[in-house]
C-alpha cells in the first residue's frame, strides 16, 4: 500500500476517533468499524503485516485517550479504574496525572483497565484480525 494512502486512512480514523467529539466510545467504534471493514476489504490482498499491526496498537491507544477524556473529573477516573481491577494506589495515581490524555494512557494502569480484550468486548474492531480474514497469505 501506497505511503499517501495509509496517511489518507490515518488521517480518518484521526477524524473518527477525534477527541473534539468524544461522545460515548459505542457509536465511534461503530463508525470506525464500517470505515476500516471497508478498507480492509479494498486493500485487504495488499502485503502490509507490519503497517496493520502498528496502526492497529495507535488506534487502541487513541480509543483508550478518548475513554479517559470521557472520565474527566479526577474521582471519575479513580472510581473507573479501581472498578476494572487497578489497585488502589495506582488508579490514585493515574488519576492524578497532570500530564496529557496521550501520555496517561500509556501509562500501566490505564493499560491495565483498558486492556486489549476489553476493547474488543465493548465493540473495538481488530484491524489484525480482520487484515488475516481478508489476506489468505498473513
Amino acid at each position: 500500500v501506497h505511503a499517501k494512502s495509509m496517511e489518507k486512512f490515518k488521517a480518518r480514523l484521526r477524524e473518527l476517533s477525534s477527541r473534539k467529539r468524544c461522545q460515548s466510545i459505542r457509536p465511534a467504534l461503530e463508525k470506525i468499524k464500517v470505515y476500516v471493514r471497508g478498507w480492509m476489504n479494498y486493500y485487504g490482498t495488499a502485503s502490509m503485516k507490519n503497517q496493520v499491526d502498528a496502526l492497529n496498537g495507535w488506534l487502541r491507544h487513541r480509543i483508550r485517550m478518548c475513554i479517559w477524556k470521557q472520565w474527566k473529573k479526577f474521582n471519575t477516573k479513580k472510581r473507573k479504574l479501581i472498578g476494572l481491577g487497578v489497585p488502589e494506589y495506582f488508579a490514585h495515581q493515574a488519576a492524578g496525572c497532570r500530564r496529557g490524555y496521550w501520555w496517561t494512557t500509556n501509562t500501566g494502569a490505564v493499560k491495565r483497565a483498558l486492556t486489549k480484550e476489553r476493547l474488543v468486548r465493548w465493540g473495538f474492531y481488530d484491524l489484525t484480525l480482520a487484515y488475516q480474514s481478508v489476506h489468505v497469505n498473513y
